[in-house]
């Protein structure tokens, strides 16, 4: 049997889920704003579609720092608590780009996506050092 990392395929199976939910969001504005292909030059479509791209750029590395720390031995047991912050967050991002300026929302996704990858970032560095 090989090693289960439980934190990273819960990442995974949440990642998976919301960026199903962001997908079906843009497939729904499509049908209301009828823009078939490409987008809609700004408007509600445009922000829906980089809501969820926005989302395929960060996670990733989110994905692969889980990975490293879980294997690592070292995240039990906050790093799934700080995975269900930033998918909290990403959720709060996606529902915060609807609104046409800066939203609330749409701010705390962008802090919590922020801080959780440099927070991981900097966590998997003192590990490697072996300061951790």
């Amino acid at each position: 049997m090989g090693i289960i990392l439980p934190v990273t395929l819960t990442a995974a199976a949440a990642a998976a889920i919301i960026n199903l939910w962001l997908s079906v969001r843009v497939g729904q504005m499509r049908g209301a704003t009828k823009t078939i292909h490409g987008d809609d030059g700004g408007g509600p479509l445009t922000r829906r579609m980089r809501a969820q791209l926005n989302f395929v750029e960060n996670t990733p590395f989110l994905l692969a720092l889980v990975a490293a720390i879980e294997l690592s031995g070292r995240g039990q047991p906050w790093l799934a608590w700080v995975v269900g912050v930033y998918m909290l967050g990403r959720i709060a991002h996606g529902i915060g780009m609807d609104g046409e300026g800066p939203t609330k929302p749409r701010m705390i996704g962008v802090l919590i996506t922020m801080l959780t990858l440099l927070g991981l970032a900097i966590v998997a560095v003192l590990i490697t050092l072996g300061v951790m």
